[in-house]
């Protein structure tokens, strides 16, 4: 495995990062608890040295399963989680209403308000099990909270020992810069995959050039970009790929089309197919790690393989043309 220092912080991160969503069981379906923390263990066994996780996964649970996991073990992980989605505060921004995974009805707002995030992280730390998070991460932005406030208490939460470093998570260029003004900002965590490439017009080649790590998510596209996504599949209602644009049969199809093209490069390189998709991002200036989502050991040795080797120049020019055939418009079903 391959490691990075995150932007300008001493946080030092591996390029595969464990994805803790799935396993806390919000829009994702079921997960199995123990196949979970046997998960986490062996992504530390094979080198992934970071977890992220958040709060609103599974309302706690992901955050609950991964300090199980990592008991005995806080030497070997660097932790990241995050503030600013709270189910359990009327006072926010979009509130929107969701089922917790027994399906209790939650109303969920976001608020990145600095008695919030001061409150909230201390949850999060009981949750885990630790005294201090890794990367401390605003999951998404609140515009009814000025950036200036959010980053005097993530501020406070680095001088009191309670965090190491602070990232946030969907913010665009221009809130990045406004957060610089205030403190450092180790890294931003967007959506970067073959198929949502929308970060590459500006907000990868800024961060490049701020020195703030981009970690990007869904590198496969919630499991479309692994090939295991036949067009026989059926998600089950909670499951949010469900209603996704790329899932509806029309556009599913077209995917599965593009990643029969890429199947020759995988077996060049004796990899598969989300390899080839992890290591794709992987590739791109700008980009530090990939989160990548786990629900069992199995799941994770494979992704581990996604790092530790590359593409060449010529394999990802022509992996871009063939993308760029597959861009045309998506349906809505």
């Amino acid at each position: 495995m391959d490691y990075r220092k995150l932007g300008r912080s001493d946080v030092e991160v591996s390029r595969v990062i464990f994805g803790a969503w799935a396993i806390g069981g919000w829009m994702w379906g079921g997960s199995d608890d123990d196949d979970a923390v046997a998960a986490i263990n062996k992504a530390i066994d094979v080198g992934i040295n970071t977890i992220d996780t958040a709060p609103v996964y599974g309302f706690g649970h992901s955050e609950r399963l991964v300090g199980e996991a990592i008991k005995g073990r806080r030497d070997e992980v660097v932790i990241a989680t995050k503030c600013g989605i709270r189910w359990d505060r009327e006072d926010g921004h979009r509130p929107f209403e969701t089922e917790d995974r027994d399906g209790t009805r939650r109303v969920v707002v976001r608020n990145l308000k600095a008695d919030a995030i001061l409150e909230e992280v201390e949850q999060s730390l009981e949750r885990l099990g630790v005294d201090c998070i890794d990367l401390y991460q605003c999951h998404w932005p609140d515009p009814t909270t000025p950036i200036a406030e959010t980053m005097e208490a993530l501020n406070l939460l680095i001088e009191q020992g309670k965090v190491r470093a602070v990232g946030v998570s969907n913010f665009s260029v221009e809130m990045i810069k406004e957060a610089l003004k205030h403190g450092p900002v180790a890294s931003d965590q967007p959506l970067y995959n073959m198929l949502d490439r929308g970060i590459e017009d500006e907000l990868l080649p800024y961060c490049d050039r701020a020195d703030v790590g981009v970690i990007c998510y869904s590198p496969l596209h919630q499991g479309l970009l692994t090939g295991a996504v036949t067009m026989e599949r059926e998600f089950k209602e909670g499951d949010q790929r469900r209603r996704k644009p790329w899932f509806q049969p029309a556009n599913r199809r077209r995917v599965i089309e593009f990643l029969d093209k890429l199947q020759p490069i995988a077996e060049t390189h004796g990899k598969t197919l989300a390899q080839i998709a992890i290591n794709w991002c992987l590739s791109q200036r700008g980009v530090t790690s990939a989160i990548v989502g786990a629900r069992t050991p199995r799941q994770v040795i494979e992704n581990a393989g996604g790092a530790g080797w590359r593409l060449s120049d010529e394999e990802i020019g022509q992996i871009r043309k063939w993308l760029e055939e597959l861009n045309g418009p998506i349906t809505a079903d």
